[in-house]
């Protein structure tokens, strides 16, 4: 009996015996192994998530592309003109939709500029939504990131635009009077033409 424990002690000891050659233990140069593996993972993660991020570029500069091949390219700025008429809301949704809004002039010769698109691909006799508005804060005209604007190009000769006071939060490009700007009412339907930076 005492001769079979024994047997018995003894084989248990070399299957131990075997496992453990066959698993060597961890040593400093197999931990050094890991922390390689594990740095060359991150780095390939890093170059992975990078590449996703050129080709939605790339996408996005593609899209901007087709926006200027059916629109125009002006200082840098791509517009497409949409002749829906929309309220402003609605109107500034949908350039955001398209990536991105209701133009802005910066400056005159933008503002020359989106008058002539205007007249050349929707109509002589209309207005348009500029992405220019005082909803917050009667008399504050802001464009579309919040900020004040500094261009301005109200009509002030005949009309003494800004005229509508509280009624009037929104601004439209008039074509008929060679691009200069009135106050709208925002609920009111007018064609817009969507700005896109190109930079």
């Amino acid at each position: 009996m005492e001769l079979r424990g024994t047997c018995l002690l003894l084989c248990f000891l070399c299957l131990v015996h075997s496992t453990l050659q066959q698993t060597p233990p961890k040593t400093k140069l197999g931990a050094k192994k890991d922390a390689v593996n594990a740095a060359v993972i991150d780095d390939l993660k890093k170059q992975i998530e990078n590449i996703w991020q050129e080709l939605n570029l790339l996408k996005e500069q593609q899209a901007l592309q087709t926006v200027c091949l059916k629109g125009t390219k002006i200082h840098g700025k791509c517009y497409l003109a949409v002749n829906e008429k929309k309220k402003y809301h609605a109107a500034s949704d949908e350039c955001i939709s398209l990536g991105g809004t209701l133009s802005t002039p910066a400056n005159g010769d933008e503002n020359d500029s989106l008058f002539d698109y205007l007249r050349k691909s929707i109509d002589a006799d209309i207005q348009i939504w500029l992405g220019i508005n005082d909803i917050a804060s009667e008399g504050s005209w802001i464009d579309m990131t919040g900020s004040s604007i500094k261009y301005k190009n109200w009509e002030t000769e005949i009309t003494a635009q800004p005229d509508g006071g509280r009624s009037q939060n929104c601004v439209v490009l008039s074509s008929t009077a060679n691009g200069k700007w009135f106050d709208e009412n925002c609920r009111a339907e007018k064609a817009f033409i969507c700005e896109f930076n190109i930079v």
